[in-house]
């Protein structure tokens, strides 16, 4: 199997199309959001903007057919809708089209109208006959979640594989597998090679073949990613290897193009940390959510997420309730927003370019050591102090009422997290605890502690006794009385 195949099968988005929805009452073309439990469709400007918020459907008849009519028949008020499913790629283009033709009429337009239009009444026929084949207890987003049905897989493969349902459905990998993913987690397989049997791990993924049947992905481990040659016509440059091998996130958006159909799909990359498979993900599939950890993104926050690139957040909350703050990145192969100081360490590797690792790590740590903190910007000394470990004091930081308050900060270089201490809490962290109360008042201070005071040496840290014999010895030792001078007798 050639690499372009190989590549060509970590992309299964690009078989999906976009619904969009005519409002008759309001003559408005919108794109479908989703649709919730009581019939209520959710609906959002066809822009570029909300384009990782369109509702995407199988491209398959079949798979269509299935969902639309489970879609249909939950939908509150149907006879007021008209559907239009077009492909991906130029649904925004498709949508500005359909709305000019409600707007004007034209022939043109209502061609176009016609050929995308999904027909109610040819899949209310079909109804019955296609919920026979779903789950009726599933809801309509969950149907439209899944790609394959159980029946579709070859299960004679999986069991020379050595796998079979209820192994997959007890570790939980079946239902990834249905939605069109790659499992979450190694399994060991066989491969009967004739008089061999070749036994690896591997991640597992259902693909559907030129022949519409569904076959068994296999994406076995590679020693490393393989970024020397061409992927889908991008040629990684250095930086987009070390941005690869560092994080697992190439960082950016660049246009992939699908050696059939010439198509330019603008795509994020990342390295499956499990295999290191290079992972594309087509950016119209790239869904950012509003809050991460209690932090409200704002517009240049998503944005800079969508592009692929890094964000550092702070504020954050963890479940345990305590606050942190973290760069966070877009993953291709994950398909969330990850926090990278949970990133494998695996990935960085040695490539033949003669990247060293230790110098690497360096690198990014001092990349991720942030500059401001809350919104205010530290100084140059301050930053200095701060990358080495340092505790420094900040002041003029702004509560969420407004409200001023000041702090101590110290990083944390194994964790990337960013500590921060109320002064109060910081002077208890730093004040002599009471074993080291007596060391610092006799040795710094000038005092005399009764239990020591005949002890010729300083006290060590935390000394309140002799800590030996030659010391009690001498706080025992009776001292000597001081000399007075007589009088000379002649």
């Amino acid at each position: 199997m050639s690499e372009e195949t190989t590549n060509k099968q970590e992309m299964p988005e690009q078989l999906s199309d976009i619904l969009l929805v005519l409002d008759k009452e309001k003559m408005k073309i919108q794109a479908v959001k989703s649709i919730d439990e009581n019939g209520k469709m959710e609906t959002v400007d066809p822009t570029k903007k909300n384009q990782n918020q369109f509702m995407r459907v199988d491209k398959s008849g079949d798979f269509f057919s299935n969902f639309f009519s489970n879609f249909f028949s939950q939908l509150k008020n149907p006879t007021n809708f008209s559907f239009f499913k077009v492909p991906a790629p130029v649904a925004v283009e498709k949508a500005q089209e359909m709305q000019k033709q409600v707007d004007k009429p034209t022939p043109e337009g209502e061609k176009i109208m016609k050929d995308h239009e999904v027909k109610i009444e040819q899949q209310s026929d079909k109804k019955q006959v296609n919920q026979n084949n779903m789950a009726t207890t599933e809801t309509t987003q969950q149907a439209s979640e899944y790609r394959y049905k159980p029946e579709q897989i070859d299960w004679d493969t999986m069991t020379n594989l050595g796998l079979s349902k209820e192994y997959l459905e007890k570790r939980n990998l079946l239902e990834p597998l249905l939605k069109g993913y790659k499992t979450n987690e190694l399994l060991p397989i066989g491969v009967n090679l004739g008089g061999t049997i070749l036994r690896t791990d591997a991640r597992l993924s259902l693909q559907q073949a030129e022949d519409g049947k569904v076959v068994v992905g296999i994406h076995g481990i590679k020693k490393e990613p393989n970024l020397h040659f061409e992927f889908f016509g991008h040629k990684f440059t250095d930086e987009d290897k070390k941005n690869l091998l560092e994080t697992g996130n190439m960082g950016r958006v660049v246009d992939l193009k699908n050696s059939k159909t010439g198509e330019l799909m603008p795509s994020i990359i990342s390295i499956d940390r499990l295999t290191n498979d290079v992972i594309a993900l087509r950016t119209d599939f790239i869904k950012i959510p509003d809050e991460i950890k209690g932090v409200k993104l704002n517009d240049e926050q998503k944005q800079t997420l969508l592009e692929g690139k890094p964000l550092y957040l702070e504020g954050m909350v963890s479940t345990k309730g305590t606050e942190f703050s973290a760069t966070v990145q877009f993953n291709a192969d994950k398909r969330y927003v990850e926090f990278l100081f949970d990133r494998n360490n695996s990935n960085r590797q040695t490539q033949s370019n003669g990247q060293n690792n230790e110098q690497s790590k360096q690198q990014n740590q001092t990349q991720e050591v942030p500059k401001t903190f809350r919104g205010k910007e530290l100084t140059d000394e301050q930053h200095k102090d701060f990358k080495n470990g340092q505790t420094i004091y900040i002041d003029g930081l702004k509560d969420k009422k407004g409200q001023p308050y000041q702090g101590y900060i110290t990083f944390n270089k194994e964790n990337g997290k960013t500590n921060f201490e109320f002064p109060n809490q910081y002077k208890e962290r730093i004040k002599p605890t009471e074993a080291h109360k007596t060391q610092t008042a006799v040795n710094s201070e000038g005092k005399t502690n009764e239990a020591t005071k005949n002890i010729k040496e300083p006290l060590k840290s935390g000394q309140q006794t002799p800590k030996n014999k030659q010391q009690q010895e001498q706080q025992e030792r009776p001292k000597a009385p001081a000399k007075t001078r007589g009088k000379k007798i002649s």
